[in-house]
């Protein structure tokens, strides 16, 4: 009994740690095989993980890489844990910004500069991501899939107005002006122009377009126009206030499904959840394609917004040369490439990745909408910074209070300036 007792508590040491696979899977390495265990999340619900692993491990027999799953909705506070126990771990995937800021303030993440310089990986393929990844001049992870934003637009709604579609090269106010003619109907048979959905991103976020501002910088004030021209978007029901949406309920997909409104303002996340409605005969939206980003005057059409999704070496792996050659690969251009098969955005977006994407069955099929896909810059949603957090509280909340008219435009603004001002000792 106390054999079996014994037993039990050791498989649920190894499964709660994260090692009960790895375990029994490293016995059955062949000699001479190196085993790279990579921390990351839903491996049964993500894609792309295996493709990667199959690619590489064909060119590398002599490596074996093992998922480590912690689980998506705690994984940045178990990772920490887990590195700070001594887990053996050598590739860590970055989930997010703010936990990428704690993964480096900790000194968990083998820094990357001399290796990329040795490794001869041009930094540019990734449209200015690395730079903004760079803490004190070193850089800790490189990205290797990236969502950014795009318009999707409506092309039966555009059809029957006689309008011509939106473009690759549209300033914010064009955008505007656009939406405006687009719009028609009353009541049930209301056709919006264009759609927010209630993130702060879907409208503080044109602000930081031209480079010249952040979203932690502390002054806000930079946000005005743009909160003008969504309010008074509103206002004379170009598109649905935030108080109707919440009132009914409204998902974005929902509405862009059901042709109620002809533009939208969206992630590339969005693109294989509309083929699949599509595809099963749930959406009436089945004539649709999607244009860059709109920009604000003088800059360079293709400049968006983005996340991404990182990885990185464990400071402490015993097998770090052989880690690093894998990260190479997963954020390299062949990365790129099994990814874009999947379906995913990769952060490097070659001609072949999104030619890749562009034929994939459902993907609109006209010139504007694959040309869409190549992006000239990618400014990060959330900057890196130590408070990112506690300054996404603040913005949230004046974002929410400004769209539902609850403060004025300049009362919100100066609330956003003096709270994270405050979070930042100024």
């Amino acid at each position: 009994m106390r054999t079996k007792t014994v037993l039990f508590m050791l498989i649920l040491t190894m499964v709660f740690s994260g090692s009960l696979f790895a375990a029994a899977a490293s016995d059955q390495a062949p000699a001479g095989t190196t085993t790279l265990r990579w921390a990351m999340w839903d491996a049964d619900l993500t894609v792309y993980y295996r493709p990667l692993i199959n690619a590489y491990q064909a060119r590398n027999p002599n490596i074996r890489i093992e998922l480590v799953d912690l689980g998506s909705a705690d994984y940045g506070t178990v990772v920490v844990t887990q590195l700070a126990g001594g887990a053996d771990l050598d590739i860590i995937t970055v989930k997010d910004i703010p936990g990428y800021a704690n993964l480096v303030r900790q000194n968990r993440l083998e820094p990357l500069n001399t290796f990329i310089r040795d490794a001869g990986i041009n930094t540019a393929n990734y449209g200015g991501l690395v730079e903004q990844l760079t803490v004190n001049g070193e850089v800790y992870t490189l990205p290797f899939r990236s969502d950014f934003w795009l318009i999707y637009y409506n092309k039966d709604i555009f059809d029957r107005a006689g309008i011509p579609y939106p473009t690759n090269d549209m300033t914010l106010d064009q955008y505007d002006a656009l939406a405006r003619r687009v719009t028609s109907g009353s009541g049930a048979n209301k056709i919006y122009g264009a759609h927010y959905h209630g993130w702060r991103s879907t409208t503080q976020l044109f602000g930081i377009l031209d480079g010249k501002n952040t979203i932690v910088d502390g002054t806000y004030d930079f946000l005005t126009p743009h909160y003008e021209r969504v309010i008074k978007q509103q206002d004379d029901g170009i598109v649905m206030s935030l108080a109707e949406i919440r009132t009914s309920g409204t998902h974005y997909s929902g509405a862009f499904f059901n042709s109620q409104i002809a533009m939208m303002n969206m992630g590339t996340w969005f693109i294989p959840t509309q083929i699949q409605q599509v595809q099963r005969g749930e959406a009436s939206s089945r004539n649709w394609g999607v244009v860059k980003y709109p920009h604000p005057d003088g800059v360079t059409p293709g400049t968006t917004l983005g996340t991404i999704t990182g990885i990185s070496v464990n400071r402490n792996s015993r097998n770090k040369a052989a880690a690093l050659a894998f990260m190479a690969f997963v954020a390299g251009p062949e990365g790129a490439s099994v990814l874009a098969r999947t379906g995913t955005i990769p952060a490097i977006m070659s001609n072949e990745v999104i030619n890749s994407i562009s034929s994939m069955p459902g993907f609109p099929a006209d010139a504007n909408s694959k040309e869409a896909l190549n992006v000239y810059k990618t400014y990060l949603e959330m900057p890196l910074h130590d408070r990112a957090a506690d300054i996404e509280t603040v913005l949230n909340e004046a974002h929410e209070a400004i769209m539902l008219k609850n403060i004025s435009i300049a009362a919100g603004i100066s609330q956003m300036n003096t709270r994270v001002r405050a979070i930042l000792g100024r």
